[in-house]
């Protein structure tokens, strides 16, 4: 009898989750849900319309390095919902600090050139965004535990260096770098948002 015929020995797949807390380098894809509005600048589908009004671009986050390497994590990040402001302020937050992640810009800084990279042409503009996040766990429609990105950790936390390794700067040309081009073009960019961008997106 062979392996193939008898699976009394076959080893158990391990599904423990990521631990809270765990800081892990991360590539972010949104999964288009074919939802636009025209006033709010949400074109080309990226957005998700849920079933409670909700609006929400559906991201997943394969961690590219270390001990996790090649798991995929979930979460959504908020655009609109008629509740109130609270779950689009909490969306943009997180795009800015996962662009800030990503281009290594500080949070505390104001140039011109840190103020041009965290502006965005699109919501494609994230769509393989490298960065690096902290795991978090949140309860899952089934109620139970799920590992979810939340937090963007940025270049002012301890462990960005050592998580992110070598970050491209916006305009250094760096092949290969994962920068926009509208983003290498930031040290001559101006300092105040760019006329007639949604709010979103500045």
């Amino acid at each position: 009898m062979t392996a193939w015929n008898n699976f009394n020995d076959a080893d158990s797949p391990s599904f423990a989750l990521i631990p809270k807390g765990t800081l892990v380098k991360v590539r972010m894809t949104i999964k288009p849900g074919g939802y636009n509005d025209v006033n709010q600048g949400w074109l080309h589908g990226w957005a998700t319309r849920g079933d409670s009004g909700a609006v929400y671009l559906n991201g997943e986050f394969v961690v590219l390095e270390g001990q996790y390497a090649r798991r995929k994590l979930w979460s959504l990040i908020g655009l609109h919902s008629d509740k109130g402001p609270t779950w689009g302020q909490m969306g943009r937050s997180f795009i800015k600090g996962a662009l800030n992640s990503a281009f290594g810009l500080h949070p505390d800084d104001v140039s011109a050139a840190a103020q041009a990279g965290r502006c965005i042409e699109s919501f494609a503009d994230l769509d393989g965004l490298v960065f690096a996040g902290k795991v978090d766990w949140e309860r899952d429609q089934h109620n139970e535990d799920k590992a979810v990105i939340k937090t963007p950790i940025m270049p002012d936390h301890p462990g960005y260096k050592e998580v992110m390794g070598v970050v491209p700067e916006p305009g250094n040309g760096q092949a290969g770098a994962s920068v926009p081009a509208h983003v290498a073009h930031a040290a001559q960019a101006a300092a105040s948002p760019v006329a007639g961008r949604p709010v979103w997106a500045q």
